[in-house]
């Protein structure tokens, strides 16, 4: 019975991943042309990172798998090391941001900012695309206020989508009213708002994760009990 709720957990860890998976690919290939604010991480999209952590899951989920339906000790504990470095690195990477999260904003402010020289370049659609859905999405303009486009551009206009009335080539007519926040305002807000589900979500992965490390080593040890030998 143990062996096969602990199958089952592991079966549904992979599943995930491959649905995650699925999920990136699809946004990959549906919505190529939308790609990312940074032009230091020109890789870093939303589909890109679905792709990732759904490969990452669906991995550590088949080696949970194969571990627990083959009984093979070397596999759970490639799946409960794997599982760990996983943990400890998002733990890392959490109080590395609480703890430097003024420079973190700074930062992603500046790299942001930098971006939108990239607005108008030919080889830089998807960061085009990506700026006019979410200034048009969020009802904001540029990263801090509108005035970063003069800045970023050289000249005294804006994307079309910063105009509250929204017409063709509106953002050269400087008399028109354009969103008055700026976008990374909103982000925060946003995330602000949302923190107790963006909280509740991340505590749901915890708990997967150390469900999956309690089910693995305790499978583990009932193998090891059992006289199993350790083998590939």
């Amino acid at each position: 019975m143990q062996a096969v709720v602990s199958i089952c957990c592991l079966l549904v860890k992979k599943l995930c991943g491959c649905g995650l998976l699925g999920v990136g690919i699809w946004l990959s290939v549906s919505q190529g042309s939308f790609a990312t604010f940074s032009p230091s991480f020109p890789s870093l999209s939303a589909a890109n990172m679905v792709i990732t952590i759904g490969a990452i899951v669906m991995v550590t989920g088949f080696l949970g798998c194969l571990g627990a339906i083959k009984e093979k000790k070397c596999l759970l504990l490639s799946f409960f090391i794997v599982l760990l470095i996983i943990l400890l690195a998002e733990l890392i990477l959490l109080i590395l941001f609480f703890v430097y999260s003024d420079k973190v904003s700074e930062n992603c402010k500046q790299d942001l900012k930098d971006g939108l020289a990239l607005y108008n370049s030919d080889n830089n659609i998807g960061l085009r695309n990506a700026w006019n859905i979410i200034q048009a999405e969020w009802k904001c303009c540029g990263v801090i206020a509108y005035s970063d486009w003069h800045e970023a551009l050289q000249e005294k206009m804006v994307p079309d989508r910063c105009c509250q009335e929204h017409y063709q080539d509106c953002g050269k007519n400087s008399t028109n009213m354009f969103w008055n926040r700026g976008c990374f305002e909103k982000v925060e807000e946003w995330l602000d708002d949302n923190k107790h589900l963006l909280g509740t979500i991340g505590m749901v992965i915890l708990v997967v994760q150390l469900l999956g490390m309690a089910f693995s080593m305790t499978l583990f040890h009932h193998i090891h009990r059992t006289g199993k030998k350790y083998d590939a």
